[in-house]
């Protein structure tokens, strides 16, 4: 989910209106990821266009400790709408297999622009029913 960020992911002033906007939404939950006393990542639910989606972010040092697997379980514990959608790229593999541990199943496959990879990929689109 990493390569959709925005195009200047230092703009602070950018990412501060943006998270003002997010964290005044009452669609959207928003969480912290706490391992080891640390903050080492983000998950979040939101709708867009109708439907809620979820989104995280953990990370890499981290990576391959269950952390967002757990993130991911607390996450629907809390946040009971479904059907729920996610989307990550088709090539992460780490995140694809989080979700469908979760019980996501691929619905299909979509291109779009990753400012972080600078061009468009293919990213896969999955639902929880």
């Amino acid at each position: 989910m990493a390569a959709f960020t925005s195009d200047d992911p230092n703009d602070r002033q950018r990412f501060d209106a943006h998270m003002s906007e997010v964290l005044a939404s009452p669609q959207s939950t928003n969480r912290a990821i706490i391992w080891n006393g640390e903050m080492v990542g983000s998950i979040a639910s939101f709708v867009v266009d109708g439907q809620t989606e979820i989104t995280y972010w953990v990370d890499r040092a981290v990576w391959g400790r269950g952390i967002a697997s757990q993130a991911l379980a607390l996450l629907l514990e809390e946040v009971r709408t479904r059907p729920l959608h996610a989307r990550t790229a088709s090539d992460n593999a780490g995140s694809l297999r989080v979700l469908e541990k979760a019980g996501f199943h691929i619905i299909g496959t979509e291109v779009s622009f990753a400012p972080a990879r600078e061009g468009d990929i293919e990213e896969t689109v999955l639902r929880l029913d």
